[in-house]
């Protein structure tokens, strides 16, 4: 096999006008040799190789990265300069620091026009479609007055790359210095005048009047007062502004509030590895936070545990009575006292105090004229209710833990509607008796709810098919103890009863049979019409049907259920077939 490899010619036929040739190939003992040698290279045993500016290159660079293309350096000498920026390419970019040149130029103004200026104001730095001023009457082109200043002319600048991303650049310091003095100037001003204000009240008196009144100390002035005044003017110190603002999705509520996540130890338990039932307390990974205790279901003492929950914590210490106090001081300043509980936390708490005091003795002060105008001291020296009711027969049952056992049964839950109230002299509920889908009161088998009672005679006039047993007084008369003569004359009923029946099943067994022939007869005549109506609503639309055609609220007789089964048609039967011929 040849180690060279001729060239081909290059499309269109001669020779290539770059004279460039392509790499020969290497023989398989050549690319051996040249492996050992970058691996010796690589192990430092063998000097690495230099460019043509004698710098060594780093033999642990990738060879796609150090090897040159063919078509880029026909030297073939190992170097790095590919990889390198091109001078050629490279682009001239302003220096940090540089930037536009905006406004007017300092010098003389001119006081004639110039050819190629702005025919509009007179301006050499821009045309008059770009001009910003006024179109004039007759512009400056024609009359050669009141000619615009010029203003800087920059070409854009060629940013590279830090340049492009410095966020300061252009930036002028002495800007921000004269906004800080114009605060200073304003806050000063403020200042001195809110003295003057101040030095008037004092000569004028309003202000000691101002301050011992009671109304003042107590904090029930109006808003139309001169401290709303002042603290609504524009004299109001700047920092207070905060306060009068309403956050909006701030919480207040110490069970629930939580504004910062607390980040815990890392030496320290996790929330969710304190109990691992999943049935347990349950954690919020986001807020991390855990409002139960984690130990509720093992039954321990949150006072015994390490940890008892979020809203344990919350609930100890002075977080109630801070929250109380802030309360007080968000209603205090509604009312015109202005106080704070960050600002002043002392005239709060002492503000706080006095109030609490001044409102129970007020609250005395008001029982005890109520007492003396109407009397009645006597019905409050009486001791308290658990006193009164502390021995009951009421059987409860504990264990050696406290709990009960016994004694203590649910509740049974009531209606929401009104029960056992009879009305119209009834002695039964409205819906008692129910017949032929209808609901009626028991006692006298009515069916209008605001009818009055008629006792057994209306049972026999709305049932006359009914027989004694059926006109039975209600249940309420049955628990009435009867008398022996009573008992007597039932005993005989009773007798009467059992022979009159004897009789009857003896002399019409033979009638029965064929009444209940007439009754199978008619059944079946009444099936075969009923399974004619179904079919004929069953070829109908369902939409022009009527709605609940086929259903009916009467029990069916046995003689209807025998016709029913007679007249049923089984898949399985195999003479179904032959039951229209």
């Amino acid at each position: 096999m040849s180690a060279d490899v001729e060239r081909s010619a290059p499309l269109g036929g001669g020779t290539d006008p770059a004279g460039l040739e392509e790499p020969k190939k290497m023989t398989r003992e050549d690319w051996r040799k040249k492996k050992e040698l970058e691996e010796q290279r690589k192990l430092g045993n063998a000097p690495a190789e230099v460019d043509e500016e004698g710098k060594d290159i780093n033999p642990h660079i990738p060879q796609y990265i150090s090897s040159v293309p063919w078509y880029v350096d026909p030297s073939k000498r190992p170097t790095l300069k590919h990889q390198r920026p091109q001078e050629e390419n490279q682009r001239q970019f302003s220096q940090m620091g540089e930037w536009y040149k905006k406004g007017i130029k300092e010098g003389s103004i001119a006081i004639k026009y110039r050819p190629g200026a702005c025919e509009n104001c007179g301006s050499i730095s821009h045309k008059k479609k770009d001009c910003f001023e006024r179109p004039r009457r007759v512009g400056a082109r024609f009359t050669g007055a009141n000619i615009a200043a010029d203003e800087h002319e920059q070409p854009l600048l060629l940013l590279d790359y830090d340049g492009k991303r410095d966020r300061w650049n252009g930036y002028n310091p002495e800007e921000h210095m004269r906004i800080v003095e114009e605060h200073a100037k304003v806050d000063l001003a403020k200042r001195t005048l809110k003295a003057q204000k101040l030095q008037e009240e004092l000569a004028s008196g309003k202000l000691s009047e101002h301050v011992n009144s009671p109304r003042h100390q107590w904090g029930e002035e109006e808003q139309n007062t001169q401290t709303d005044r002042d603290r609504n003017s524009e004299d109001e110190d700047e920092d207070k502004y905060a306060d009068d603002v309403d956050m909006p999705g701030q919480n207040f509520d110490s069970k629930r509030r939580i504004t910062v996540r607390n980040l815990r130890i890392r030496e320290d338990t996790a929330k969710y590895l304190r109990n691992l039932n999943p049935n347990s307390a349950y954690y919020d990974p986001k807020t991390r936070a855990m409002r139960e205790n984690p130990y509720s279901d093992a039954g321990k003492n949150p006072e015994e545990v390490s940890y008892a929950g979020d809203n344990f914590v919350r609930y100890t210490g002075d977080t109630i009575s801070m929250a109380q106090t802030q309360l007080f001081a968000w209603e205090a300043y509604e009312k015109g006292s202005d106080v704070h509980l960050q600002a002043d936390p002392t005239k709060l708490e002492v503000l706080c105090k006095t109030f609490k005091v001044k409102k129970e003795e007020f609250k005395d002060d008001q029982k005890k004229s109520i007492l003396e105008k109407y009397g009645g001291q006597e019905h409050l020296d009486t001791p308290a209710v658990e006193l009164l009711l502390a021995q009951t027969e009421d059987y409860v049952e504990y264990s050696r833990h406290g709990t009960v056992i016994k004694g203590q049964e649910k509740a049974v839950a009531r209606s929401k509607y009104e029960e056992d109230v009879l009305m119209n002299n009834h002695t039964c509920i409205w819906g008692s008796f129910w017949k032929d889908g209808r609901w009626g009161f028991k006692c006298c088998h009515s069916f209008v709810k605001m009818s009055y009672c008629t006792g057994e005679a209306g049972r026999s006039i709305n049932n006359p098919n009914l027989c004694e047993e059926d006109l039975m007084p209600p249940e309420e008369d049955m628990t009435r103890p009867k008398t022996l003569v009573e008992i007597h004359q039932d005993k005989q009923k009773d007798k009467k009863k059992k022979k009159k029946k004897h009789r009857k099943s003896g002399d019409s067994g033979s009638d029965s049979e064929e009444k209940k022939k007439e009754k199978l007869k008619k059944a079946l005549n009444a099936e075969e019409a009923r399974l004619q109506q179904v079919n004929e609503l069953l070829q109908l639309d369902e939409r022009k049907r009527a709605y609940n055609n086929v259903y009916e609220t009467r029990e069916p007789t046995e003689e209807e259920m025998e016709a029913y089964r007679m007249k049923r048609q089984r898949p399985d039967d195999p003479m179904a077939a032959f039951l229209g011929q």
